[in-house]
């Protein structure tokens, strides 16, 4: 790799460009896209609130305003950091604390609009070029190139832009996966250099503060995400393979490491054993609910977003053009990794790409699919192929005669212009693919907003609670809620011109149709809720008919 240890001067100027580029993007317009469902929980989360405390005090049957959504979503007076972390214990212990608790501390300095809790996962994206840096270095032992091309992709790779601007935990886990990967792979480095006595006393030090590095990230790691215990694994078949199973003394430093990491992490560790089977429920709840995507075209789908993502599926013209070029070059990124590099560098890349996504999608080619929602446990397995292609591409760049090289130049172009159109299209969009059930939630607030004055009507079951929220972020300050707990028959009050029901059960809409022996039409419908008017409101209205029952009255 000698000719890959200085970029010539406009290789430096692209990955600078580029890398300013991702920045910029990702500060821009981080209110323009819908504030959904799942980020939704996690300003619960920071506000301190309970589910249960939530639905006493606004599912209540009574009419509120979208400012009664504020109190939940946010850092607030009546709530401490204290309470933000007993409420993931006691209703989300699958998610660990420390991403909350950072983000409670940003909002209650920056405030709690959607801009301030998003820029936090902006800034903690910044860590990923510097982290990603470390890593090639370690992998490749180069200064720049391929460390270079690296930073380049990673900083104009749309599933990157997209954890980057969303308020959740998911930006910190891939620094985390990053830390803890390179420092696992310079204390290897470190363990298999000379052993002479010099050596040794030179590198004792250096060793013992890159293994508790190590053992330090492993622990900030899981207590960001529970799916780092499968990166953990990764690793430790990684160390064992290198070591041909034998229990050597780099075995036993890395478990004793190990070990340090995990006991750390054991406090959560037994609020989430304790909570074992209350998710299992919770986890099947989801699976039911959620739509299910066929294993392959998902997967494809989610390679192709790595380097091009326009909010488009695998049906349509681009989805089938673009698939399977990404899936040829990531193929061969990988094949040209395990000829040109030696075992201990390619073999650490697949297994990081292919261990911590087995665990979900063998289970999810038992049951026929995979949940829409699975995108972000395949955030090690992205990072795995974005190095592979990296290095790839920095290899080729001086590689083979002048024609050869061009060609390689071209495919480079490409890559680059892919993702900036993908940002480009990103930037201007209301909603994406990542914002799952409150996809279609911007539409939905357009027809509720058009009509005057309107009153939306929903329950708590299932996902309306966090969807409800979500649309409270979109819908003008004229529209009213009316929110009941369990399904009850709403009490409607005098006043309002246009009513809906916002993703009600055949039962309970039924029910309210003969309650006020008036029909319903659907206005709205995707796959995973409806939204139904009461249209007599709207006839009457527009007839100027004086209502015989006091429920029309204006």
């Amino acid at each position: 790799m000698r000719h890959l240890k200085f970029a010539p001067s406009w290789l430096r100027f692209l990955i600078i460009f580029l890398l300013a580029m991702g920045i910029l993007f990702r500060f821009f317009n981080l209110d323009g896209k819908v504030y959904w469902h799942d980020e939704t929980y996690t300003s619960l989360r920071i506000s301190g609130y309970t589910i249960t405390e939530v639905k006493q005090q606004i599912f209540n049957n009574r009419v509120i305003a979208g400012e009664s959504f504020a109190q939940f979503q946010g850092a607030n007076q009546h709530k401490n950091l204290n309470d933000t972390i007993m409420t993931l214990a006691k209703e989300d212990s699958h998610h660990p604390p420390l991403y909350y608790i950072i983000a409670r501390l940003w909002m209650e300095i920056f405030g709690n609009s959607v801009t301030a809790i998003r820029s936090l996962s902006v800034f903690i994206s910044l860590l990923v070029f510097p982290c990603v840096y470390w890593l090639c270095r370690e992998l490749f032992n180069v200064p720049l190139s391929v460390p270079g091309v690296a930073i380049a992709l990673m900083a104009i790779s749309p599933i990157h832009l997209v954890y980057a601007q969303e308020a959740q935990e998911y930006i910190l886990w891939l620094v985390t996966i990053l830390l803890s990967s390179a420092s696992l792979l310079r204390a290897m480095r470190l363990e298999s250099q000379d052993k002479d006595e010099l050596v040794k006393k030179r590198q004792r030090p250096d060793l013992f503060a890159i293994w508790s590095i190590y053992a330090v990230t492993l622990t900030i790691s899981l207590y960001t995400f529970l799916w780092s215990g499968f990166v953990a694994v990764a690793h430790g078949i990684y160390v064992m393979s290198i070591t041909k199973f034998q229990l050597t003394g780099t075995v036993r430093t890395y478990l004793l490491a190990s070990l340090v990491g995990f006991l750390a992490f054991m406090p959560w560790i037994t609020i989430v054993m304790g909570d074992f089977f209350q998710f299992l429920i919770s986890a099947e709840k989801i699976t039911t609910q959620s739509s299910l995507i066929p294993i392959f075209p998902f997967l494809l789908m989610q390679l192709s977003r790595i380097f091009f993502d326009t909010d488009l599926s695998l049906d349509n013209f681009a989805g089938y053009l673009i698939t399977p070029l990404v899936l040829t070059l990531v193929g061969y990124s990988i094949y040209f990794l395990c000829q040109t590099t030696n075992y201990k560098v390619w073999l650490f890349i697949i297994i990081l790409i292919v261990v911590p996504a087995l665990p979900l999608i063998l289970p999810d080619l038992i049951v026929g699919g995979i949940r829409s929602s699975s995108e972000p446990y395949l955030i090690p397995s992205y990072l795995g192929i974005q190095v592979a292609v990296a290095y790839l591409l920095a290899t080729q760049l001086y590689n083979g005669n002048v024609s050869r090289r061009s060609i390689w130049h071209i495919i480079m172009a490409l890559v680059i212009i892919c993702g900036l159109i993908s940002y480009k299209v990103s930037s201007q969009a209301e909603t994406w693919w990542n914002k799952g059930m409150s996809y279609g939630n911007p539409q939905v607030a357009q027809i509720i907003n058009q009509t005057t004055p309107p009153l939306l009507i929903s329950d708590a079951l299932g996902d309306n609670y966090g969807n409800v929220f979500s649309l409270s972020y979109l819908l003008e300050p004229k529209v009213r809620f009316l929110l009941v707990n369990n399904q009850k028959i709403p009490k409607i009050p005098d006043g309002f011109a246009d009513v809906f029901l916002f993703n009600p059960s055949d039962t309970w809409r039924e029910t309210i149709e003969k309650k006020y022996k008036l029909k319903t039409d659907i206005v709205y419908s995707d796959n995973y809720y409806s939204v139904w008017k009461l249209t007599k409101f709207a006839k009457l209205r527009r007839r100027n008919i004086p209502p015989k029952n006091k429920l029309f009255a204006s």
